[in-house]
């Protein structure tokens, strides 16, 4: 009886993990990625992925902006999360003050307003944009950031 049991034990406590999915590691070098669209950057931002399109829910990327860079106007239907994981850029809400950004600060940019983000004219960021897809999109890009605007 005793056999019985410890044999029985054994196999409702092996059987979790012949279902168990193992987990998966991509490479930095792995990730890949591009140049940021002209339509959609001034400057130079190089974009690559973090989740993989199994996650369709929810997109993220790295984004490298280098000193002068920066999105166009956009908005996000269920908004954006950003962390900032190097240097020092800038975010602006349309018809509010420009703000700086550092290495270690998160951005909340609430669903549907309009807003940019990138370096600054003298230096380089770095940062995870996270967000949600509604009906299969996630961004909904504006008019790119004028010269003028970008320089307030």
């Amino acid at each position: 009886m005793t056999r019985i049991l410890g044999t029985t034990l054994a196999l409702v406590l092996a059987a979790p993990a012949a279902f168990a999915q193992s987990q998966t590691i991509t490479r930095a070098e792995d990730r890949g990625g591009s140049l940021g669209s002209e339509e959609t950057f001034t400057g130079t931002a190089y974009v690559a992925p973090v989740f993989p399109p199994e996650m369709n829910d929810v997109s993220a990327g790295e984004v490298t902006f280098l000193p002068g860079a920066r999105s166009a106007w956009h908005t996000h239907p269920a908004g954006q999360m950003l962390v900032v994981t190097k240097g020092t850029g800038w975010v602006q809400e349309r018809g509010a003050e420009r703000q700086v950004i550092r290495a270690g600060d998160v951005v909340w940019c609430p669903p549907e307003v309009e807003h940019w983000h990138g370096a600054t004219d003298t230096t380089s960021v770095t940062h995870y944009a996270i967000q949600a897809n509604v009906d299969g999109a996630a961004v909904n890009w504006g008019e790119k950031v004028t010269d003028e605007e970008y320089g307030q």
